[in-house]
């Protein structure tokens, strides 16, 4: 394994996401006009492959699709950005889909129908040593509770969404990603060996055991959309460490990837090579 370039495994979600972009959020029972609609790929697990691939992180997906259109489409923008994808199985279900809501300052409202998603499976999938594996929590729990005792070298988890964390999951985790919502939603973090998580335009704090020990400023630009930055947050964040940097830089690096992410509309926005982002100063 190149040290600039990690080998990565995502185990996760992958979803055709169908968003209407308004003016503002539509309240309950409203109905709202003027609206722009775009499909375009998504699914945390999606995402965070696409972006790790484009960081420059050798990166293959594994998750699983319908046996429709839309999933051929789907595993073709993942392998047209550089990831593998023949871990990617095909389900009789119908491929996952994110129906998205966002409005004009990049706040958005999701409603995620899994379809395939339900169906990902580790059966033939083996994990190197030398790669990291990534995985959220899109897909069943006991899914990701496997890659996790299977996984012999680095394992990430972006617990998200939010929900109660199994002690022997939360124990293997050598690293998890959170926002300060979800942070507060899963109170068995404050004693986990190593969490970052994020607070939006305020920047990213690592925490060892509930002690902060490196942060880091966030970066302000204009916002187009925030669905996938926390994504490819994620993926620069287990990348750069993985790299040698230490927490502070690797902090600072995700934060710019992060920004980067913000002010593209795509979910999996179109990034540069992961030293592009890195603090000067602490590059290696």
């Amino acid at each position: 394994m190149s040290e600039q370039h990690p080998a990565l495994t995502i185990v996760g979600s992958i979803n055709l996401d169908i968003t209407a972009t308004t003016d503002r959020l539509p309240t309950p029972g409203e109905t709202l006009g003027g609206g722009v609609l775009r499909r375009q790929p998504g699914g945390k697990g999606a995402n965070q492959a696409v972006a790790g691939a484009r960081l420059g992180g050798h990166v293959r997906m594994v998750g699983a699709v319908g046996n429709d259109g839309d999933g051929e489409a789907l595993v073709a923008a993942m392998a047209a950005a550089g990831v593998d994808t023949t871990g990617v199985g095909r389900s009789g279900e119908p491929t996952g889909t994110a129906l998205i809501n966002v409005d004009s300052h990049g706040e958005n409202q999701i409603v995620v129908c899994p379809g395939a998603n339900g169906t990902v499976s580790l059966d033939g999938v083996e994990f190197g040593p030398d790669e990291a594996v990534l995985c959220q929590l899109e897909i069943d729990l006991a899914v990701v509770a496997e890659a996790a005792r299977r996984t012999s070298g680095y394992f990430a988890l972006n617990a998200a969404p939010a929900m109660h964390l199994p002690a022997e999951l939360l124990e293997r985790c050598d690293l998890v990603i959170v926002n300060e919502t979800e942070y507060a939603l899963i109170p068995e973090l404050a004693d986990a060996k190593l969490v970052a998580v994020t607070y939006g335009k305020d920047g990213a704090a690592i925490l060892e055991r509930g002690v902060k020990v490196a942060e880091a400023p966030g970066v302000s630009v204009p916002v187009a959309n925030t669905i996938g930055a926390g994504d490819a947050f994620c993926a620069a964040l287990v990348l750069a460490l993985r790299s040698g940097l230490d927490y502070a830089a690797a902090l600072a690096t995700a934060n710019a990837v992060g920004a980067a992410a913000v002010g593209d509309a795509a979910s999996q926005p179109a990034l540069e090579p992961l030293e592009r982002y890195m603090p000067a100063a602490g590059s290696r």
